[in-house]
C-alpha cells in the first residue's frame, strides 16, 4: 500500500488578493510587517518550509505586483502567483485551477494572515486527508456566547456545545473542492470559507483540533501585538543584554522645591541647572545614551542651547528610550540611586517609579528607586546639592558585523 500523504501531490494555496480594510494602513495587511517581515512572507515560509508540502502557490491582487516582488518574490519554491478576482470565491477558483494544471491531487488552503499555525497543526491536517476529503482545522468555542440587537442590547446566551471557531488550513482532495467550487460559482453561492463549499456541496467536513495561537490578522491591534510578539523573541534569541551607568549632581538654590524622578518634591529649596535640573532623570538618560554608546545627556541637549533653558526632564529621558526602540531595542530595567540628605525620598518612591516607568514605557516592576545620605560627607552631606546614579539594562539585536 503506497504511504500517505504523497508530497508530490500536495500542494498549498495562499489568498492574498483581499485588501484588508479594517487592518488600516497604506498598503494591504498582508503585506504590513511583522517582527521586519511582510506577513505573507512569514505564511509562505511557513508552509514551503513544511516537508510534506511540495508546491506552494500565492494568490495576488493585480495591483499589488510591486509589493510582491519586494516582499515575496525572492523566496524560493514558490509557482508564479496568480492573478486574483473580484470575491475570494473567485481568487481560490483560479488558484484551483492552476494547481490542478501542476498536478496536484491534495491542496491546503490558507489565510495569508494567519502566519502562526505550527508544523504539528499542518501535520494534522494532511494526516487526515488520508481519510477524508475535506479537513477542517477548529477550535472549540470556550467563551460564553451572547446575541445582541442593532442597539448593542444582549438578547440571549447562545449555547456554545458543539461550536467551533473555524481556522486554516482547510484541506481538501483537490478534485473534489475544484468541482464544488466550479459549482458554487454557477450557482452564484456566497460563501465565506471553503469549508462552507465543502458543506453546501454536501461534502462531509472532517475536523481536527486547531490551535489558539494560530490567530488571524484582522485589526490594527492584532498586527501590533503579532510585531512586538516576534520582536520580543527575537531579542530573546539574537540579541545582547547591555548596561549603561550615568551620574548627575546639581547644587541648591532658592525655590519652593525640587523635581525628582519626573515628580515635583515640596522643599524649601530648588536644584539649579540649565533646564529643571531633575538630577535623577538626567542620571538615567545617561544610563540609556551609554547602554547604546551615544554619548552623553549634553551631547544630545547642549546647555548652551537656549531651547533647553527650564525644559522638562522627560523629554530628555524619552529621548534615549527612543534612540533604544529605533534601534529595534527595548528596555529590561532602569535603577535609580538618589544620595540626599534633603528632602526625603522614601514617601514619593513609588510615584517616582510610576513616572519613570510611564515615561520609558515599561512596567513599574522593571523600576527601581533608592535613597541615602552621604553621612554628613562632602557637599551632599552639608546639604548643598544632590547626586544621582542611574543604571539602565536594555536589550538589543546583535549588530550585522557582529
Amino acid at each position: 500500500m503506497p504511504e500517505f500523504p504523497p508530497k508530490s501531490a500536495i500542494a498549498a494555496l495562499i489568498v492574498a488578493a483581499g485588501r484588508g480594510i479594517r487592518a488600516g494602513g497604506d498598503i494591504p495587511k498582508q503585506y504590513r510587517k511583522i517582527g521586519g517581515k511582510a506577513i505573507l512572507a512569514r505564511t509562505a515560509e511557513l508552509l514551503a518550509a513544511h516537508p510534506g508540502v511540495e508546491q506552494v502557490l500565492i494568490v495576488v491582487h493585480p495591483d499589488d505586483a510591486p509589493l510582491y516582488a519586494s516582499d515575496i518574490g525572492t523566496l524560493p519554491g514558490l509557482l508564479p502567483p496568480v492573478l486574483g478576482g473580484e470575491t475570494r470565491q473567485q481568487s481560490v477558483l483560479r488558484g484551483l485551477e492552476a494547481l490542478e494544471a501542476a498536478g496536484a491531487r491534495y491542496v491546503l488552503i490558507h489565510d495569508a494572515v494567519r502566519p502562526f499555525a505550527s508544523p504539528a497543526l499542518i501535520d494534522r491536517v494532511i494526516a487526515a486527508l488520508e481519510t477524508h476529503d475535506a479537513v477542517l482545522a477548529a477550535s472549540a468555542v470556550t467563551d460564553t456566547l451572547k446575541s445582541a440587537d442593532s442597539g448593542a442590547i444582549v438578547t440571549g446566551t447562545v449555547p456554545r456545545e458543539g461550536l467551533h471557531a473555524a481556522e486554516t488550513p482547510q484541506a481538501f482532495r483537490l478534485s473534489t473542492i475544484l468541482d464544488a467550487h466550479r459549482r458554487a460559482a454557477a450557482a452564484s453561492i456566497p460563501v465565506t470559507d471553503d469549508a462552507a463549499i465543502a458543506e453546501w456541496a454536501g461534502i462531509p467536513v472532517h475536523i481536527v483540533t486547531g490551535e489558539r495561537t494560530n490567530i488571524k490578522l484582522t485589526t490594527p491591534e492584532d498586527i501590533e501585538h503579532a510585531d512586538r510578539r516576534l520582536r520580543q523573541e527575537a531579542l530573546l534569541v539574537n540579541g545582547e543584554t547591555r548596561v549603561g551607568t550615568g551620574y548627575d549632581v546639581h547644587p541648591f538654590t532658592e525655590g519652593d522645591g525640587v523635581w525628582l524622578g519626573g515628580i515635583k518634591i515640596a522643599h524649601d529649596r530648588k536644584l539649579a541647572g540649565h533646564s529643571d535640573a531633575d538630577v535623577a532623570l538626567h542620571a538615567l538618560t545617561d544610563a540609556v545614551l551609554g547602554a547604546i554608546a551615544d554619548g552623553d545627556i549634553g551631547s544630545h541637549f547642549p546647555p548652551s542651547d537656549p531651547q533647553w533653558r527650564g525644559a522638562s526632564s522627560d523629554r530628555f529621558l524619552a529621548h534615549a528610550v527612543a534612540l533604544v526602540k529605533a534601534r529595534g531595542g527595548r528596555i529590561v530595567h532602569l535603577d535609580l540611586a538618589i544620595v540626599a540628605e534633603a528632602p526625603k525620598i522614601g514617601p514619593h518612591r513609588d510615584a517616582m517609579r510610576a513616572r519613570i516607568a510611564e515615561i520609558a514605557g515599561i512596567g513599574i516592576d522593571r523600576v527601581g528607586v533608592k535613597a541615602t545620605t552621604n553621612e554628613k560627607m562632602g557637599f551632599v552631606g552639608r546639604g548643598e546639592g544632590i547626586a544621582a546614579i542611574g543604571t539602565a539594562t536594555i536589550r538589543l539585536p546583535f549588530p550585522e558585523d557582529a
